[in-house]
């Protein structure tokens, strides 16, 4: 099972990245557990230093940004 993680603060990119991340690991039939990451000191802690961010299995992914579901699938 993948640990996937969403670092921020519960903005709309966040909430968005959220959406679109259970459709790609929905989409690739992966077992999964998501995990919304919104404290700071966490999220710092990571080295993110820009929201939101995509971890999976603890390894940052990506950050800044909102990928589509196409390119989230790479990463999981």
């Amino acid at each position: 099972m993948k640990k996937i993680q969403i670092l921020g603060t519960g903005c709309a990119k966040c909430e968005k990245l959220t959406e679109l991340t259970k459709q790609a690991a929905d989409s690739l039939n992966i077992q999964y557990e998501l995990e919304k990451v919104t404290d700071i000191q966490k999220i710092v802690e990571f080295g993110v230093m820009m929201t939101p961010a995509l971890a999976v299995d603890g390894e940052i992914k990506f950050s800044g940004k909102v990928p589509s579901v196409e390119e989230i699938k790479k990463y999981l």
